[in-house]
């Protein structure tokens, strides 16, 4: 490849313009943020009941209030013109996508207005609404040509991921030290390794991309981990539908029933907040567990989640190397560094970038990194919320169903994810029973 086409790259290709964008919303929200000369925050529905008042709730009407309707526009045109801006350099037209984005945008916030409701809030998070409003668009009255254009999947994810990057501090494997890493780093690749053998060997999914796509997202973090690694193995977008609607699925049914039966089964919030941590698959759905057995379980939970979600990254680039040089090789050609690169996804590496600016730059410069999250949170969550509605409109029930492979990937992600929760609670046992490790002291979360 010329030096000129990999210059263009930069600036043509969606993995790069997920990146810049990314980049783009953290360089102004620091900026608003450590200056403070101006205020950048996103919409953001508070919980809200359908009565005033009840637990002291605000009704939904209560939060239209001027203040919200400026930060909504705020929300609309900056999100707008940053991906109106890259669907125009991929080489596509902006008169087309701009009406799109217009109703999408209009579907998204609906979706976060159902999720914010109390009663729903405190059972479902807003990914489960935003697939369950696109699917029953796409599966009843249909998506219309039209509204295509926005239907932007990967591009809205791989930016929410870029952003999602300033988060994730590498000063937390210092703070859980061995316990962190011996739960979220070491039981992880053992669970994509187990089911890459299970699906290939043993069910004999042809499907290879859906395979490891599908570990990915049952042993890191769901989407996050499924966005990344599809992109590393050229999954289809059929394929990352597939998994991210089991993903979701039975995430909602673990973070309902997993903190019942761990209360059950008598464990202290400690090991329970880290067996949460460490095999629920959504970030946000890993909070609301944790918090239902109580404030130390979710502090642990989120800890465990965060230094696990550092894992993207390097499953993403060692799946780019595996499928590169084994699954997708031909015959006896050698595969350069070159072919590795290109099969890699770029925004990864804005994900890294984010991550150690954070890290290494911001926080030890005195930065107030958890005020900045506090804004680049609500634009990330729009980002993914615009993600999963598109996943939602570009899935079809019947083609769901044909890629089930008569129940095979059913069963792929049931064994899994029950040979995850085996091994996590094993590894939560060896290192937070007390039995051959000292207990770490909870203030060290503070």
């Amino acid at each position: 490849m010329s030096k000129n086409n990999n210059f263009s790259n930069l600036w043509k290709k969606e993995d790069w313009l997920a990146v810049w964008i990314g980049f783009i919303v953290i360089a102004v929200a620091c900026v608003a943020v450590l200056t403070g000369s101006f205020d950048f925050s996103a919409a953001k529905f508070g919980t809200w009941h359908w009565w005033e008042n009840v637990e002291e709730k605000k009704s939904l009407a209560a939060q239209f209030n001027g203040d919200f309707w400026i930060k909504l526009l705020r929300t609309f045109l900056v999100t707008g013109i940053l991906f109106g801006i890259g669907i125009k350099l991929q080489g596509e037209k902006i008169k087309k996508f701009i009406p799109a984005y217009i109703v999408l945008f209009i579907i998204c916030i609906l979706v976060r207005m159902i999720s914010a409701e109390y009663t729903l809030k405190m059972y479902l998070e807003w990914a489960f609404w935003a697939l369950l409003i696109g699917l029953l668009i796409s599966n009843t009255v249909g998506t219309p040509e039209w509204l295509r254009p926005a239907i932007r999947t990967e591009f809205y994810i791989k930016t929410g991921l870029v952003i999602m990057g300033f988060s994730v501090l590498f000063s937390n494997i210092a703070k859980f030290g061995l316990y962190g890493l011996g739960i979220a780093w070491i039981v992880t690749p053992i669970v994509i390794i187990f089911m890459w053998w299970l699906g290939t060997k043993v069910l004999k999914i042809n499907n290879k991309p859906l395979v490891i796509t599908l570990a990915s997202a049952t042993s890191v973090c769901g989407t996050s981990a499924a966005i990344a690694t599809g992109a590393a193995a050229k999954a289809k977008k059929e394929d990352l539908s597939l998994a991210i609607s089991i993903s979701i699925i039975f995430t909602i049914l673990m973070m309902v029933f997993e903190p019942m039966i761990i209360r059950w089964a008598g464990m202290n919030q400690m090991m329970g907040g880290a067996l949460i941590g460490g095999t629920v698959d959504s970030t946000g759905a890993v909070v609301l567990a944790g918090e239902a057995l109580g404030e130390e379980a979710a502090q642990v939970a989120s800890l465990v989640k965060m230094i696990q979600n550092i894992l993207i990254g390097f499953i993403a680039f060692f799946v780019a190397i595996f499928f590169a040089t084994k699954v997708d090789k031909s015959g006896d050609a050698k595969v350069g560094a070159g072919e590795i690169w290109n099969r890699f996804p770029k925004f990864i590496i804005g994900f890294f970038v984010a991550s150690l600016v954070a890290s290494f730059i911001v926080k030890p410069l005195g930065g107030d990194v958890k005020a900045i999250n506090g804004v680049l949170d609500q634009y990330k969550n729009w980002a993914f919320v615009l993600a999963f509605t598109s996943i939602g409109l570009d899935t079809n029930f019947k083609s769901l169903f044909k890629q089930m492979q008569g129940g095979k990937v059913l069963w792929l992600y049931i064994i899994g994810q029950l040979f995850n929760i085996a091994l996590t609670l094993f590894a939560v046992w060896i290192l937070l029973s007390g039995v051959l490790f000292e207990v770490p002291n909870l203030d060290m979360f503070k």
